[in-house]
């Protein structure tokens, strides 16, 4: 059965993301970079995003925990196994497809989240909430479409953003230290359980503090990876180049490919990891305290830039790098494995660091993507239906741990695709309603 669902799945994605949703994303971020252009007030943004900094309170988020949520969503499994997996099925190229992705990704977040600023609903409560099924409500005026954009991510959140994270946690338990993967998955079900339990409050507060230490922690990893390194990275770049427009191969390490495959993966694991086009930043950015959407927008862009472009770009060069520095080290690796043959050379237990990061990462995401099915589900059903969501939500991570991962990508790259096209189609028919970025 999951053999035949796999298959299945693999077919429609091969459609899928062998044309169409990248053709609609590439057309959707260069109309966006052209026409706006909010790249260019990056380094203000990110300050904004520092000085937005204001505690969570009962009437929302403040732009600061915004953007840890959304981080909290988006880096993960995404910014290891993924950016891995990617570069395993289409070569060093795709590193570049995913690069540019999130660089003109960018102006497509900026977009989407000035509207859910603009079309967010305030409940009796003061409480505020935002996202593409209220553009798609308000904007479009299409209720219908606007529960569709809600059951496909309260869909992606359990089917996707839940179960890639409790499987990739239960993985790099299982390689590492031989945990039981029922195990495991119970114990990231009963934490998880404890924050989102909690509500916004606790959930905001929880990425606040976990997502900013964590990322420089891993950061600094790969950099000091890159610096054992250094003799080969301009080899790596021009490696990663010629495989973007050429592609790979099979030698060294890496996987044949050719043009098509690089970008496919490559594009495909940058929208997994930032998202980028899906709409799940504009969520968390519809339930800010900041009244200014300008302003509110540009917090939210960052996340692309600090995913995508910080994060997996270290990753992919260390990956890439290391397996040009060592060329046995890949021997019987596969997919997310690339990244720990890299890892394994740090000098304090490389693997058992980059486990503990993966799940630490994995964990905070849980959260993160938790949330935002909240409030698809709260969009459905009311305020009513948010419990049995969480609880249906907690019982997923732990079945996630339990089914193959291959399955789970690929469920993963459908919905993905399934929902980058409502959110796209708002983008392009309420354009003029979009404010020229500035700075703030």
């Amino acid at each position: 059965m999951a053999a035949s669902l796999f298959a299945f799945l693999e077919k429609i994605n091969a459609f899928l993301w062998n044309g169409p949703i990248i053709l609609l994303l590439a057309a959707t971020h260069l109309f966006f970079t052209v026409r706006l252009f909010p790249q260019r007030l990056t380094f203000r943004a990110i300050c904004a995003s520092v000085s937005s900094g204001k505690k969570t309170g009962e009437k929302g988020m403040s732009g600061f925990a915004t953007l840890a949520t959304t981080l909290a969503a988006t880096l993960g499994t995404g910014n290891i196994v993924g950016i891995s997996t990617g570069i395993a099925l289409g070569g060093p190229g795709a590193l570049f497809w995913c690069f540019l992705t999130g660089l003109f990704g960018m102006a497509t977040a900026y977009a989407e989240c000035y509207l859910s600023c603009i079309y967010r609903k305030k409940h009796a409560d003061g409480n505020v909430a935002g996202g593409p099924m209220y553009v798609l409500e308000q904007g479009l005026k299409s209720r219908l479409l606007g529960k569709f954009y809600a059951f496909c991510i309260v869909c992606a959140a359990i089917g996707a953003g839940c179960t890639t994270q409790s499987s990739a946690i239960a993985d790099a338990a299982y390689s590492t230290w031989h945990l039981s993967p029922h195990i495991v998955g119970m114990a990231a079900a009963v934490l998880t359980g404890l924050v989102i339990l909690g509500g916004v409050g606790s959930i905001g507060s929880f990425c606040t503090r976990m997502v900013p230490p964590l990322s420089f922690l891993y950061m600094g990893a790969c950099l000091y990876l890159l610096w054992q390194n250094r003799a080969f990275l301009a080899p790596s770049l021009s490696l990663i180049l010629s495989s973007a427009f050429t592609g790979r191969a099979a030698a060294g390490g890496f996987v044949g490919s050719t043009f098509l495959v690089a970008a496919r993966f490559g594009i495909a694991r940058g929208l997994f990891t930032n998202e980028a086009g899906i709409g799940t930043a504009a969520i968390a950015a519809g339930a800010s305290n900041d009244s200014n959407p300008v302003r509110q927008a540009l917090v939210s862009m960052t996340a692309v830039f600090w995913d995508t472009i910080v994060m997996c770009t270290l990753t992919g060069f260390t990956i890439i790098s290391s397996i040009l520095a060592h060329p046995g080290s890949t021997k019987g690796y596969t997919d997310a494995g690339l990244t720990s043959a890299a890892f394994a050379f740090l000098p304090f237990g490389g693997n058992t660091f980059l486990t503990l990061a993966l799940i630490a990462f994995a964990l905070a995401t849980l959260v993160g993507w938790c949330y935002l099915g909240e409030k698809g589900a709260a969009y459905l059903f009311g305020e009513s239906g948010i419990r049995s969501y969480q609880l249906v939500y907690i019982v997923m991570i732990y079945i996630g741990a339990i089914i193959p991962m291959q399955l789970v990508w690929s469920f993963t790259d459908f919905i993905n695709a399934v929902m980058v096209i409502p959110n796209v189609l708002c983008l392009w028919v309420l354009f003029q309603k979009i404010g020229k970025p500035k700075a703030v």
